[in-house]
């Protein structure tokens, strides 16, 4: 996952929506939004290569979801497992808060650099693996975004997705207003590129929300909503090289209502 806008209101009718994108290589075999065969309880995409996932919840009310970090002088072990397992123990650890919180004392740093989030409906937790550090923190109610950086680093994808996002919660017309922005295949002015290391004319191509290209790009643009009495959807928009589309799911599940989101 690449990009992620969303809107965390823990007291209210609607607890979590969520947007994101998700850029990768076109030849990594990936499966789509299901639920997965050898891990009862989970639904999501997956990362056929490396077994792990992007963007997934469990039936029991939790989700998580995780972006890479983009930092050349980020080292990391050789033998680094893939980021995307992340995922799968986030969502089955049986102690969340104690597994969160190994990670931050080190076990984060035998993965390359990557930003997590998992929640349940009421608390959401973030954490950060960058170069100097590791972070991890509750996120208070409202609007964040996540990138390939720390959180809410103000890249111009990233602050056009928070925007949309608010749109769509001030007009009613969600997905369709959130989901606009990660459609957009423009690539931000020079001025406004951020630098992490790559190039001015990689930082160019993936300053795009929307990334298209024969051999990677945006492979999948998802939304979630989890409402208070515990009914979460989550929807999926995959697509192929050069920006081909490839359908659409969506998916309702029954989870247990998080507790304390009852308002309005």
């Amino acid at each position: 996952m690449c990009l992620i806008a969303l809107a965390h209101r823990p007291d209210a009718s609607v607890v979590l929506r969520l947007v994101a994108n998700r850029d990768e290589f076109h030849a990594r075999p990936t499966a789509p939004l299901a639920a997965w065969d050898d891990a009862s309880g989970i639904v999501g995409g997956r990362d056929l290569q490396a077994g792990g996932g992007w963007l997934a919840v469990h039936r029991r009310g939790r989700f998580s979801a995780v972006t890479n970090v983009r930092d050349p002088a980020l080292s990391a072990p050789e033998d680094a497992p893939s980021r995307g397992e992340l995922v799968r123990s986030a969502l089955e650890a049986d102690d969340l808060e104690g597994w969160l919180g190994e990670l931050a004392d080190g076990d984060a740093r035998r993965y390359a650099g990557f930003n997590l989030l998992v929640g349940d409906g009421r608390r959401l937790w973030y954490l950060h693996r960058g170069r100097d550090r590791v972070r991890l923190e509750r996120l208070a109610p409202g609007l964040h975004g996540l990138s390939n950086a720390e959180r809410d680093t103000p890249w111009p994808k990233l602050m056009a997705a928070r925007r949309g996002l608010a749109d769509s919660l001030g007009n009613g017309r969600w997905p369709d207003d959130a989901l606009a922005p990660l459609a957009d295949a423009r690539e931000a002015e020079d001025a406004r590129l951020p630098d992490t290391g790559v190039g001015q004319a990689l930082e160019r191509r993936l300053s795009a929300a929307f990334i298209v290209g024969e051999d990677y790009g945006t492979r999948a643009t998802s939304w979630l909503e989890w409402r208070a009495d515990g009914r979460l959807t989550l929807g999926e928009r995959r697509f192929g090289p050069n920006g081909t589309s490839l359908g659409e799911h969506r998916l309702t599940l029954d989870t247990p209502p998080p507790a304390g989101g009852t308002g309005a």
